[in-house]
């Protein structure tokens, strides 16, 4: 599993002209699921997002989690995380699991980030979104499940 984590001063989703989500403070986070991902893939991640302290505290060090700073998550499913453009100049999407396997594991993510105390909201699946964010820092974080970096 990849995830691209930014540290947000708000960031929304819009689907066919309609707004379907939005956050304030906090995280927006890009979610790839790997075909051969498992439970402990998005444990991994779920909880690396969680823990993540790249808030600054009062000596401004990044010392704080968003769930310190009561920020928000917003999740967004991004199947090109795992495209491959090494060889060619189109990409291929081989990796990226299939939607049947992709959904129900972002929807678990979900489900762990709250159980975590965090307010999480999403885009929706398989639809084209337009993604609105204001990167704060910028702080973006890369993470993958299986430490390919």
């Amino acid at each position: 599993m990849r995830c691209v984590v930014q540290r947000v001063t708000h960031a929304s989703v819009t689907v066919d002209e309609q707004l379907i989500s939005e956050i304030g403070a906090g995280y927006l986070v890009l979610v790839g699921v790997e075909d051969g991902d498992t439970e402990s893939d998005m444990i991994y991640c779920a909880d690396k997002i969680a823990g993540l302290r790249v808030f600054e505290d009062e000596n401004d060090k990044m010392n704080l989690s968003v769930k310190d700073v009561g920020g928000e998550v917003l999740l967004v499913s991004q199947f090109t995380l795992l495209g491959d453009a090494r060889h060619g100049r189109r990409p291929s999407f081989i990796a990226a699991a299939r939607p049947e396997v992709a959904q129900p594991m972002c929807e678990a993510m979900k489900t762990r980030l709250e159980s975590a105390g965090l307010a999480v909201k999403t885009g929706k699946f398989q639809a084209h979104m337009h993604v609105e964010l204001l990167n704060d820092g910028p702080v973006t974080i890369l993470l993958d499940s299986r430490k390919g970096f």
